[in-house]
């Protein structure tokens, strides 16, 4: 726990540090920490920016505004048109980037008309073992991984959570909706719908971590094998595939390997398609 305190404490002055900043923010576990921990260090210097897109939830944004609210921090909404982002919609393996880098710009300009010279983010060090092409872009802009200067991985941020009695400490993992889509396979707003309806009927229904694949037709879901079992039951099973139909999916599927991150993970396609050439 000394090197957990330790770690804490190194945050709060390398917030310190920065001054007037705005944080980007999602409602997420890191986002979340980032912007508590801010505020303690740093009150009316903070800025919370929040982007409303069509790739996020609409559950994940009122709960972003609600906890602004409910701290007292001030914030502000930012809507990007993400179809508008030139090769979004193609959905390359390089989508996070460009998604990322039109979204900070627009928090940079955002951020600097109210006065607000740096803006920081909330990625953690186990970010640095996965395929993030989002982080270059983060790089090329000059924003700040304060979580990372820390040290900060996804456990201790949990942990330090807990003790501020922060609702996010056991929130489940998130990721945008566009990472439901195969890379390459074209993304669009009906497809993210669908995929935003189907897991709001699992969030519904209790299930945890949850993970809906958009394959055209075919719905491919995945849950934490410990609730497998609960989505095999005959009167859940029908509630699922009742509401995912009418949310446009055809043909339901449960992913027998279970939820897990990345398992559309335009790393892999790249790989393929090296392996092809």
């Amino acid at each position: 726990m000394d090197q957990l305190n330790e770690k804490q404490s190194s945050l709060i002055d390398y917030l310190k540090s920065l001054g007037k900043t705005a944080i980007a923010f999602s409602g997420g576990v890191d986002s979340t920490f980032l912007l508590k921990t801010a505020y303690d260090a740093l009150g009316d210097d903070v800025l919370a920016i929040i982007g409303k897109t069509v790739s996020v939830p609409n559950r994940e944004y009122l709960e972003a505004v609600s906890f602004c609210r409910s701290l007292g921090v001030q914030h502000t909404v930012i809507g990007i048109d993400q179809m508008s982002i030139e090769g979004f919609a193609d959905n390359p393996p390089e989508r996070c980037y460009l998604c990322k880098k039109a979204l900070f710009a627009a928090f940079l300009k955002e951020a600097a008309s109210r006065g607000f010279g740096c803006v920081a983010e909330g990625s953690n060090m186990d970010d640095l073992g996965d395929y993030r092409p989002g982080l270059k872009a983060l790089s090329e802009l000059g924003i700040r991984s304060p979580l990372r200067e820390a040290d900060l991985t996804k456990a201790d941020i949990r942990a330090l959570s807990r003790e501020l009695d922060l609702p996010t400490w056991n929130k489940p993992s998130f990721a945008c909706l566009a990472t439901r889509i195969p890379c390459r396979e074209e993304i669009t707003e009906e497809k993210l719908h669908m995929v935003e309806e189907a897991e709001e009927c699992l969030f519904d229904l209790g299930f945890t971590q949850v993970r809906v694949r958009h394959h055209g037709e075919i719905a491919r879901i995945e849950v934490v094998k410990e609730e497998m079992t609960k989505l095999l039951e005959p009167d859940v099973a029908m509630i699922v595939t009742g509401r995912l139909r009418e949310s446009g999916f055809r043909y339901i599927t449960v992913d027998l390997d279970g939820y897990r991150t990345g398992s559309t993970n335009p790393k892999d396609t790249i790989e393929e398609e090296n392996k092809r050439e």
